[in-house]
């Protein structure tokens, strides 16, 4: 294309300011959308993984096994292995510090092999000197500078009060089961990032009452050894339960913990994305229609087709570069400002403790500006290959730019139908890698569909709306019956942002709903008494559990044990509750019963899995499901399956004797207290602190675990609320830009109707009904297509994503509240938009048809 050309077409961009700030604004949303959920994700990821490579120092491979630890006694079957260089054992504790919201991570090693594998771990004094002799004390720990630093600072206890630093003259305290330990900090690891404190191995055992377990083994192998050959002969020794896999193999496993979240937030970015290209679609179409003339002139003087359609692409392709560069720029910021507010977890807790910091991906910036390029031009296609197909001669007749260039408006509902069938058909297929992808494609198809039915939708609607007595409401209405393609230009960005919007709010508020209903059946006591959220740091033992039982106002005390196993070398931690099962207390079952199934011939003991567990390992009543527990894979049967929107990737329920009988573990997480009749919860939980300790042990009623919970929920769709307030935005842009260009076509219409006797007032009422009009045809579209997306959202997408089912809970006053405030706020947008119309003089606007 030459010079002067490019000039002539790009030259429209500036002039028309709004609508091309506007659809530039709408593609930088989305593209700054998406790119922040990458780089948030990837920033948190590969902070994880640096801090698990450098924990992990020169190891080659890693022997993991359930959270709570393994028999110490594999290390030395593997250390005697002509595989393996080098092992060192670790026992990793969370520990709670007592009072407080924070916990330090101690690792317990062996300071006589700690060097050979993990030389960052290894302990300094504050001057230089190896403390390794000094270290075997008791109660002694090493920090890291970050972890000094951490506590050092005053810090916050679980209400949120101010606290004083937790290390106080070389000592901090720290929980053991409910009780206080008091560790010096007689020197630092210079190697080690992170918020942690490394101990010995046996001080660290004997300390948190964890004789003789692990939580993992690192491995250095043999020169020439490779970790694939390692791993196929080590595999063997392996107890159940236990994996060997490489250090990096950590990050992987919470990326696919995290996978769902993080897709699901990509795909509503590109849906904005999306929105955004239909304002471009609408823009351009209508830029394409007042342009008529001038493309004819052009034809008329020599210019062919292609160069004409080139001309009109390159001015997409300008928008998409220009509005996809300013979101890789908004998308930089989102992601800072999102490390500040709410973490690198999203506000989903998938990396709680991680402090991730932002840095520039160039191959991911590249990318999301290429989308934005893309949805610029993908916009751009239509209007351009209708501005070529125009003839010259028909095109240059006077006010056919009026007439003309917008789309007939007599929908093609057959090809509605079939979208709506493909939709169907897609929601029938399988997830691929975990991903739901046949969903997004049903609500990829559902949303084309709707649009596809505005103009059917209109011809509907509009005559049961023709008996309005105002001369307003007639002329709009007329207006928008004569020419019902101006719906489909403005409607087609209302109907993707409303029915975005519509389906998050049906899903949310669904799964809010049902969350809570959950909340209220599973936790049925009067008060809940747990010693810390990590077991290995603070848990409730026998001695706790009787003088929690001998309190008066104590009638019954009901105890859960949680762990997490490895069900496979491949898949998340899977969870197991122990806890008595009589009474069907607080399991909220969606299939089978309480009671073990019938003519067991294998005598199998019975357990409850959550329906994540049945969808991932094909379970049902009756079922035999295998679980690795007490260094052996245990057989049971299953007799029901229950709702728990508590863990993503699958839990199992057994009978606590059943788990005491093969584990020999009598340790306790959570229990739950039912109080005597005339008991207050206040007087035994004073009562409870008094013995105990308020700082030991964590006291909440049913109530307050269900706010606290609810909070959570809320807090992690923050980020689903934004990206639906951007796809309204990005509608409402449509709006404005649909009624100034058509106000600017419009010029002498108006001034015909001013010389009629209409005010200019009068004539912005009737572009603002025009825009009610149009919007409200929209948002019943979009109202009916986000109702089929919230359905694939709750019974296709989530279930696929997280394999939670949840009950149908529309908010009906909420989409009627939004309804009609969209409604309104279309009105008044499309009034200002054609502002600039009504200015001119009404000689002046009818002056071409004198």
């Amino acid at each position: 294309m030459s010079v002067p050309l490019r000039r002539i077409f790009l030259a429209s961009l500036l002039r028309r300011r709004l609508a091309s700030a506007l659809s530039l604004l709408a593609i930088a949303l989305g593209v700054a959308l998406g790119l922040a959920v990458h780089l948030i994700h990837g920033a948190a990821l590969d902070e994880f993984g640096r801090g698990m490579r450098a924990v992990a120092g020169k190891a080659d491979l890693q022997v993991v096994g359930p959270r709570d630890g393994f028999d110490e006694a594999l290390f030395a079957t593997l250390a005697r292995r002509p595989e393996v260089a080098a092992a060192s054992p670790v026992l990793e504790i969370e520990a709670r510090l007592p009072g407080r919201e924070e916990s330090l991570r101690i690792l317990g090693v062996d300071l006589f092999r700690v060097l050979r594998v993990q030389p960052g771990l290894m302990p300094l004094a504050e001057g230089g000197g190896d403390l390794r002799f000094a270290a075997l004390r008791p109660g002694v720990v090493f920090l890291s500078d970050d972890a000094r630093q951490r506590l050092s600072a005053p810090g916050r206890s679980m209400e949120g009060e101010v606290l004083p630093p937790a290390l106080v003259d070389a000592r901090i305290a720290v929980q053991s089961g409910v009780r206080s330990l008091v560790l010096e900090a007689s020197g630092r690891v210079a190697g080690a990032g992170g918020v942690l404190g490394v101990m010995d191995l046996g001080a660290a055992q004997q300390a948190f009452a964890r004789i003789g377990v692990l939580s993992r083994i690192d491995l250095r192998l043999a020169e020439g050894v490779s970790p694939a050959a390692a791993q196929a002969a080590l595999s063997a020794l392996l107890p159940p339960g236990i994996a060997l896999r490489t250090p990096e193999a950590a990050a992987g496993e919470l990326g696919s913990l995290s996978r769902a979240y993080r897709v699901n937030l990509t795909m509503l970015a590109a849906i904005a994305l999306l929105t955004g290209g239909f304002l471009v679609f609408s823009t351009q179409l209508l830029s394409v229609a007042r342009r008529r003339r001038e493309f004819a002139l052009l034809r008329a003087l020599g210019l062919v087709r292609a160069e004409l359609m080139r001309g009109l692409l390159a001015e997409g392709a300008t928008v998409g570069v220009v509005g996809g560069l300013l979101g890789v720029v908004l998308g930089h910021a989102l992601a800072a400002g999102a490390f500040r507010l709410v973490g690198g977890d999203l506000g989903a807790g998938f990396f709680r403790g991680v402090a991730p910091q932002l840095a520039f991906d160039p191959a991911a910036g590249l990318a999301y500006l290429l989308l934005g390029v893309a949805a610029g031009v993908a916009g751009t296609w239509l209007p351009a290959r209708a501005a070529a197909a125009v003839a010259p001669a028909r095109a240059l007749r006077a006010g056919e730019g009026e007439r003309a260039g917008l789309p007939r408006g007599d929908g093609r509902g057959r090809l509605g139908a079939a979208l709506l069938v493909l939709a169907a058909l897609a929601c029938l297929l399988p997830p691929f890698g975990g991903i739901p992808l046949g969903g997004y494609a049903a609500v990829v198809f559902v949303l084309a569909a709707a649009i596809l039915a505005l103009p059917v939708l209109a011809r509907l609607v509009l005559p049961l709306l023709a008996r309005g007595r105002s001369a307003t409401w007639r002329l709009a209405h007329a207006r928008l019956a004569a020419a019902p393609g101006q719906a489909v230009v403005a409607g087609a960005g209302v109907i993707a942002s409303v029915a975005l919007a519509v389906s998050m709010a049906i899903m949310v508020n669904s799964f809010r709903v049902s969350v809570d209903e959950w909340l209220a059946q599973v936790l049925p006591a009067d008060l809940y008494v747990r010693a810390s959220a990590a077991s290995g740091s603070g848990y409730l033992d026998p001695p706790a559990l009787v003088a929690i039982a001998a309190t008066p106002g104590v009638a019954r005390v009901e105890t859960t044990r949680l762990v997490n196993l490895r069900v496979s070398d491949t898949e998340p931690l899977f969870s197991v509750l122990a806890r008595p099962t009589q009474g069907n207390r607080g399991l909220p079952l969606v299939s089978g019963s309480m009671e073990p199934v019938a003519g067991d011939a294998e005598s199998l003991p019975p357990a409850w899995v959550s329906e994540a567990a049945a969808d991932r390992h094909d379970l049902a009543r009756g079922s035999r499901f295998e679980l690795p527990l007490g260094g052996r894979m245990q057989a049971f049967r299953i007799a029901g399956v229950w709702r728990d929107y508590a863990r993503q990737h699958g839990a199992a329920l057994i009978e606590r004797r059943d788990y005491v009988a093969l584990t020999g573990d009598d340790r306790v997480n959570d229990a739950a207290l039912l109080l005597e009749p005339g008991a207050t919860p206040s007087a035994v939980a004073q009562a409870l602190r008094e013995r105990f300790g308020a700082e030991h042990i964590t006291i909440a009623l049913p109530g307050e675990i269900r706010a606290l919970s609810l909070q959570i929920f809320d807090r992690t769709f923050l980020i689903t609320y934004l990206m639906e307030a951007v796809a309204v935005v990005i509608g409402l842009f449509g709006i404005a830009t649909t009624f100034a260009a058509l106000a600017a076509t419009r010029q002498g219409e108006f001034g015909m109707l001013r010389h009629l006797g209409f005010t200019r007032a009068e004539i912005g009422r009737l572009i603002a009904t025009e825009g009610a009009l149009t919007a409200g045809l929209g948002v019943i579209a979009g109202l009916a297509g986000g109702a089929a997306i919230a359905w694939v959202l709750i019974e296709i997408i989530n279930r696929q994503s997280f394999h939670w089912s949840m009950e149908l809970a529309v908010p009906w006053s909420g989409l009627a509240i939004f309804a009609v405030s969209l409604v309104l706020l279309a009105a008044l947008v499309a009034r200002l938009a054609g502002r600039h119309a009504m200015r001119r003089s009404a000689v002046l606007a009818v002056k071409a048809d004198w």
